[in-house]
Parts: structure tokens; sequence; C-alpha cells
């Protein structure tokens, strides 16, 4: 895609996708997909064997010895340039890399931490100097990281921090004094990335504090309802000096790194959550196919195919949007590196472009991630309930994820926000595009049986209309609320839902129509079936979303109008779901776990 024709974060919304547009896990190639089986291959011989000893652990030793086997096979350096002894490898190796690496519970955890919040702000944000000294050993696993961000008080308001740097009278070290709390990989990490305000500034400084350093105390660690092997620890900094040359990027600038590193976070946990989604389904269909009721397996049983069948549908659908987004950060990234920005920053806001994107699916992929642990514990039965059989771990592990990186409360309101703002400034065409849908249910509707070409013709139309009822809801709330918007949460994050899953749908049907365009129809039958169910739910969320945004505002003509307009944008042809559903779970249990 040349780089003036790219798309753009949140442009989803105003433009469709087209099959040449999009990536697609089958466009993997072989040399990626051998550096994501190296990595299942180590959870399944390394990590797997030893889930019991990694949660039960005395101490981080257990962990730490993974770490370090992680680094001897490179798993710890995929982001890091290949001159500080690293991979260098694009942004959506890194994705299939973190989801192959995303069943291994507790250690994804720590080894996500490491390479991500732990190592990215010094890729990204250190100087040459800092970089030299500190990548190498970062990117071997020679050394640990841990980000200290989170305080008791300033969760989700990371800003609010209260942990203070004051300058020496000698002018050669910074003094910090604070708490910090829920720290991963604070029990045995080696270097802290650690944010505190300068004297009396607004916005917060980073610093890069070494583990040798005076000063550091911590609390025992953190007793969890899961990740219990992953290291959480409350640190504390008690006049802590840290060198002057150890300051990260720029004094105040540490509030731009956790904003953009968190942006990372968030789409790599949608595809570590992914990883997790999967090795849940292959638990679960292996357990239908070998426990027997009433004289047969239970996946013979239409209830337990219903739940095999959306837990793949969801999982697809979910790896289909993430990888889109992975390739069009890569492509933005590309494209501001042709223009000579620097590549360290070209990465930054490649990434930063997306943001609206990294929050849709990190909502989107822990939410998969607990419906498809929640049912993988209904499908075990009594036995999902002990903790003897794998599904207690997944089930409690899972849960940790709509908090991670911003709660999804938060992620759905910074969407939608991020939306506006780009639209107030120009950037996003919303308010020109809900104004002709505007006058568009004002008049005749269109009954004409023209659709697009290819073979989701029809449901391309579907897409285009959710998108309109999108427009349209979210048009009529900003001309209700003007700029006290941003006060209705509510309200705001019912039209984030509906983004959401309008992103997510188009996403599968997308893929599956490059997989028919390229190997025919009848090859991808049962994709095309994820696609078409997962769109129907999807139109029933975008339905129900919808009406209660609209009734939370609207009145009179004005109610009926839009409620109107709502159902005629959210139609979609009837669809046996039951039928295709039976036909997924069949799929799924000869191939005996994730199709795909």
């Amino acid at each position: 895609m040349s780089s003036s024709n790219a798309f753009k974060g949140g442009e989803f919304l105003n433009r469709a996708l087209s099959p040449s547009e999009i990536f697609i896990p089958e466009d993997f190639t072989e040399e990626q997909r051998m550096i994501s089986q190296t990595c299942l291959d180590f959870i399944r011989t390394e990590v797997h064997p030893i889930l019991d000893e990694i949660d039960f652990a005395k101490d981080a030793s257990v962990m730490v010895g993974l770490m370090d086997k992680a680094g001897e096979l490179g798993l710890l350096g995929t982001s890091v340039p290949e001159e500080f002894g690293g991979f260098g490898m694009d942004f959506n190796t890194s994705m299939l890399v973190a989801e192959a690496c995303g069943g291994g519970h507790s250690f994804a955890v720590a080894l996500s931490a490491h390479t991500g919040i732990g190592t990215l702000p010094i890729v990204y944000y250190g100087t040459e100097e800092q970089k030299k000294a500190y990548l190498p050993k970062l990117a071997s696993g020679k050394w640990k990281a841990a980000y200290c961000l989170t305080e008791p008080d300033s969760g989700s308001d990371a800003n609010a921090a209260k942990t203070k740097a004051k300058l020496n009278a000698a002018g050669t070290h910074y003094v910090l004094n604070g708490q910090k709390m829920w720290i991963t990989n604070g029990g045995f990490a080696d270097l802290f990335i650690v944010f505190a305000k300068i004297d009396d500034d607004k916005n917060l400084t980073a610093f890069l504090v070494e583990k040798s350093f005076a000063g550091i105390s911590m609390n025992e660690e953190e007793h969890k309802m899961g990740i219990k092997g992953s290291s959480t620890r409350q640190i504390f900094f008690t006049d802590c000096e840290v060198p002057i040359e150890n300051l990260l990027f720029k004094r105040e600038g540490g509030f731009k790194i956790a904003v953009n590193i968190l942006n990372i976070g968030r789409i790599k946990l949608a595809a570590a959550v992914i990883g997790g989604a999967k090795g849940i389904i292959n638990l679960a269909t292996n357990y239908s196919n070998e426990r027997k009721q009433f004289g047969k397996s239970i996946h013979e049983f239409g209830a337990i195919q219903a739940k095999l069948a959306n837990m793949v549908v969801r999982t697809f659908a979910s790896e289909s949007a993430c990888y889109r987004a992975g390739q069009n950060i890569d492509e933005s990234i590309a494209s501001l590196k042709a223009s000579g920005m620097a590549d360290a920053e070209s990465k930054l806001k490649g990434v930063e472009q997306f943001a609206i994107e990294c929050a849709i699916l990190k909502v989107h992929g822990s939410e998969v991630l607990d419906y498809v642990a929640d049912e993988g514990v209904q499908i075990y039965g009594g036995m999902g309930f002990s903790a003897e059989a794998p599904m207690d771990r997944s089930y409690r592990d899972s849960r940790i994820n709509r908090i991670f990186e911003g709660t999804n409360e938060i992620n759905r309101l910074l969407a939608i926000g991020t939306v506006l703002k780009r639209a107030m400034k120009g950037e996003i065409e919303l308010m020109p595009a809900a104004m002709a849908v505007g006058k568009e249910i004002l008049g005749v509707p269109d009954f004409s049986t023209d659709v697009p070409d290819g073979f989701f013709g029809k449901e391309y139309k579907v897409i285009a209309n959710a998108k309109k009822a999108i427009l349209m809801t979210a048009g009529a709330a900003i001309q209700k609320f003007t700029t006290e918007i941003e006060h209705q949460q509510e309200i705001l994050m019912g039209i984030s839902d509906m983004m959401i899953e309008v992103y997510v749908a188009e996403s599968a049907l997308v893929r599956v129509d490059k997989l028919m365009l390229r190997d025919g129809e009848e090859k991808h039958h049962i994709a095309r079936e994820c696609a078409l169910v997962y769109l129907h739910e999807a139109m029933d969320k975008i339905a129900n979303s919808g009406k209660e945004v609209i009734m939370g505002f609207a009145k009179g003509d004005e109610l009926n109008v839009l409620l109107l307009g709502l159902k005629r944008f959210t139609k979609i042809d009837a669809k046996n779901l039951i039928d295709a559903r039976r036909q997924i779970a069949q799929a799924a249990i000869t191939k005996n776990g994730y199709i795909f």
C-alpha cells in the first residue's frame, strides 16, 4: 500500500477495508513461523511442566531460571536493535512472539513486563550511552527489568504520582523518595524504570535506577488471585541517589513515555491473550473428546458444541483484528522513516497513530480470553473447579488482563476520547460523515439490491451500515452534550463498544475474503462460517449498545428518528447460526483443538 493511501488510526470508522489492504496471520513467512514455533516449544517444554513449581515457589529463583533460559534463546531481545544485542524485529513479528508466549501463564507476564515496559523505554527514549549500558544486558537476560509507575493513590491517573526527585547540592545525583506498588518483576529486577516528579513539576520524569543503588527496599510478595508465580512487590525509595546521567529522555517527559509505552503494551497484551485463548481451546476440545457422559463423548452434545464454536469464533475474530492493526503500525513506521524521521521516534509515532486500535484490541482480547476461560471451566464441569485440572489456573490468571495496561473501562473511554479529539483537529472526518448519515435517516431508505463485489458483498454492506449507526449515534450525542460529552462516561463507553465490534467484525470478514480470493471458497468454508457467526453477534451488540446510548440522551421525535435509523443500519439477513456453530465445533473436534 502506498504511504499516501495507508490507513490512519481511527479511519476505519469512515473508510472500508479491502482484502489487499489487510495483513492476516496466514501471511507470515516461514521464518516468522519458525520463530513462533521456537517460542511455543519453549512454553511447552520448559514452562508447562513446572507450572505448579512456578506458582508456589518460595522465592524468585524458578522464574529467574526461566528468564535466563529465555535470554539464551533470544526471546528477551525481540524488539532490541541488533547493534545492542537484540533481533530488531518488526512490530508484527514481535506481536507473533507475544502470542506464542501468551499461554505461559505467570511466565508470560514476567516476559512481557521485561521485554515491553521494562526495556522499550530505553530502546525508544534512551541516550546512546544509556542504550549501550543497559540494552545488551536486558536483551541477553543477564539483567531483568521492572517498570515502576503505579502508586497507592495513582492507579489509572498515572500523573498523580507523589514520588519525588530532588537534585542534590553537588548537582550530581537526583534523590528519590516515594513508594511504588504492583511492580511486576519487582522481586528480582536488576533495573527499575522509576517515575517521579522533580521538585514541584506538573509532569513526571523517568529515571533508570539500578538495584545496587542504596535506598531501595520492598515489601514481601503480594498474594494475588492469579498469576501467582509473577513477582509483584511494593518498592520503596528512601533517599535513593540516582546519577543525573540516568534521567531518561528529558525532564517532565515521563508522562509521555508512560502513555506511549502503554500503547505498545496494550496491543502486545492483545496478542498474548490470543495465545492464552488458543491454549484453553486446545485443552477444552481435547477434554470434550475424552470425557464420556451418558455413554458418549461430551463433544457430541449440542450444548458443548456451541461453547467450543463460540470460543473459536471469538478468538479467530480477535486474532484477525490484532494482526491487521500490527501491520498498519509497521506501515506507519515505514512511512515515517521514509520521511526522514529517526528510527526510535518513527516507531513511537507509528504506534501512537494507532492508539485507538491498541485500546480497542486490549479490551476485546482480554474479554475474549475471560470468556474462553469461563467456558473452558464449564466444559470441564466439576473438574473445571478442581485445582488438579488446568482450568483453575487459566480462569484465575485470565482475570488480570482486564486490569493490566489500563482497565478496560479506561481503555474504552480512551478509544472514543481519542476519536473525538482527532475529529476536532480534523484528523478524522467524523462530524461531516455523521451529518451526512443524519440527512440519510431523514430521507427515503435505500431498498436497492446492489451490493459490493466479492464473496462478502452483502456483509460488506452490513459493515458499512454499522459504521453509519456509530456515526449517527456519536454525532447526535456530540450535538446534545457538546464539550460536556467527556463527562458522559456511560454514553462514551456504549459508543466505544459499537466501535470495537465493527472493527473486529470487519477484520474477520476481510481476512476470510482474502483467503478465499487466494485459495477458493471451499478450502476456507469453516473460516467463512466463523466470520459470519461473529458478524451476526457483533450486529446484535451494536444494536443493543446503540439503543441504550440513544435512550440515554434523546427524547420525543429525536428518539424515534434515531431508533428507526439504528434499526435500519443494524439489519442483517437471517442465518442458521446453530448449524454454523455445529460445523465450526466439528472442525475443532476433528482437529482436537483450535482450527486455524
